[in-house]
């Protein structure tokens, strides 16, 4: 009777799931994370393979890649975490002033205390002086910021204040393909439709505003669009977009009456010999009236990437520009459900007010952040260079982001080989590449890809004999491969 009334239990359960939530795809990943586990406890266990470790760059985690933590990061995490650590002579002096005045910002002291729903206001001050000056004097106020634990949560919660889950027909918004997945799982999860425009891969993944208005129409009947996701620098695609790309996207918006969603995660990420990262929120202010205050406009930004690439510490923000003081309201109510833990604030702190010229930490900053970006210069030389190398492989210039994003051309009988295994053709593709070289990728069609194209992505932020590795592996497994289904 107890096994029968569980099991009644968990039918109930199962019933009472939101449609929206069932409608969520499984990542194709995880049958490769899955894989990655069982082939880390075989080396373990002292199975013999062609490889003796696996190299996971399937995310765009720097740290779990191999790329060291900036020291003067870590110093200042480590003195508010055990402020006792600040009484010998280990530390510089302007960690511990450092460590010491955002001590004095936290409740009691300490950085295991609540903080305020929109962060640490002092912190939230220091976000607002730093977007200033990345945006060459363009105004920003405080009291349009919210540190959140991760940019992703940000982005979620600002959906949910966008999609109406109830109306008919559904509420759209325009992404780009490809995208990262965890924001096409964002919209179905929310019940929202996602509305897919491709960017020109042939021409370094350009954005047209001619596609957009091809998604716009497309998504008549189907759904009302409200808004517009733009990621710029690219993931996974790697490109930068210039000054009269934002200028066109930005006037489509306004035209339109789409919300700008500007996810700008990577902008210390970008390496493009032409290319500069400018912000949506600084092109939107030189554009001038009225659309400079009239189009609405979330930017996010986080301590997750780039240089600091503290992922697990999950702490952003994000900046809203010309929205109704109503609509504020009840973002902050939705807001105040999660704050970000006060370590994630004081990174972010730190990655907005890096140590400067004169500073007693600024000599092992600058030789730590220029050793990253001269590795992350090296490594997408090579990626490009050996990947276009590779016959049936092409990879278009790397601009900026943290990762590759590479075509495959796979033969016919590769792609039914996929299909017999269960599998996408890329998921297979990355399977027998972790199978026979050990090195984890992800497949292209978690990001979305125009039909009958193939692609693989990989993060670029790894040590240069890191990333040598990889190609080396990659190159003999592909001639093997294609030699295998020719």
């Amino acid at each position: 009777m107890g096994a029968s009334s569980t099991s009644e239990r968990l039918t109930t359960a199962l019933q009472e799931i939101s449609s929206n939530v069932r409608n969520m795809k499984q990542m194709e990943y995880f049958v490769l994370c899955r894989r990655t586990n069982q082939i880390k406890e075989e080396l373990r266990q002292g199975v013999r393979k062609s490889y003796r470790e696996v190299i996971d760059v399937s995310w765009g985690d720097p740290h779990r890649a191999g790329v060291k933590p900036l020291s003067f990061v870590r110093q200042v995490l480590a003195a508010c975490l055990y402020p006792q650590l600040m009484d010998g002579d280990k530390l510089m002096g302007d960690v511990k002033e450092r460590a010491q005045r955002l001590l004095r910002t936290c409740a009691g002291g300490s950085v295991g205390s609540y903080s305020d729903i929109a962060g640490i206001p002092q912190i939230v001050q220091s976000v607002s002086e730093y977007i200033v000056r990345r945006d060459g004097g363009v105004p920003c106020h405080p009291k349009n910021i919210y540190i959140t634990p991760g940019s992703q949560w940000a982005l979620t919660n600002i959906l949910k204040v966008l999609v109406n889950s109830e109306a008919s027909p559904r509420t759209g918004v325009l992404i780009p393909v490809p995208c990262h997945s965890t924001t096409i799982i964002s919209l179905t999860a929310l019940g929202a439709v996602a509305v897919p425009y491709y960017l020109r891969e042939e021409r370094s993944w350009a954005l047209e505003v001619e596609e957009l208005q091809r998604a716009l129409e497309s998504a008549k009947g189907v759904c009302n669009p409200v808004a517009l996701y733009i990621i710029n620098p690219g993931n996974p695609a790697g490109y930068v977009q210039s000054r009269k790309c934002m200028q066109e996207v930005i006037r489509f918006a306004a035209e339109k009456k789409l919300f700008l969603l500007a996810d700008e995660v990577y902008q210390d990420c970008v390496y493009g010999k032409e290319s500069e990262f400018v912000s949506y929120k600084r092109v939107l202010a030189e554009i001038g009236a009225p659309l400079s205050d009239t189009v609405e406009l979330a930017s996010f930004h986080t301590a997750s990437k780039g240089l600091m690439g503290e992922c697990g510490l999950r702490a952003g923000y994000v900046e809203l520009v010309n929205l109704d003081p109503a609509v504020m309201k009840y973002i902050h109510k939705l807001f105040s459900t999660n704050t970000c833990p006060v370590l994630g604030q004081i990174a972010l702190d730190v990655m907005v007010n890096p140590p400067q010229p004169g500073d007693p930490s600024y000599p092992l900053y600058l030789k730590e952040t220029q050793h990253i970006r001269a590795s992350l210069a090296e490594n997408v030389r090579r990626v490009e260079e050996v990947i276009n190398s590779i016959p049936s492989f092409s990879c278009q210039s790397l601009e900026g982001g943290a990762f590759a994003f590479p075509r495959v051309f796979l033969q016919p009988k590769a792609i039914e080989r996929a299909k017999e295994a269960g599998l996408q053709p890329d998921t297979f593709y990355c399977m027998r590449l972790l199978e026979e070289a050990g090195v984890l990728f992800s497949p292209g069609t978690e990001y979305g890809q125009k039909e009958g194209t193939y692609h693989i992505r990989f993060c670029i932020m790894t040590p240069t004999d890191t990333m040598e590795e990889i190609l080396k592996r990659l190159s003999t497994f592909h001639k093997q491969f294609m030699k295998e289904f020719s």
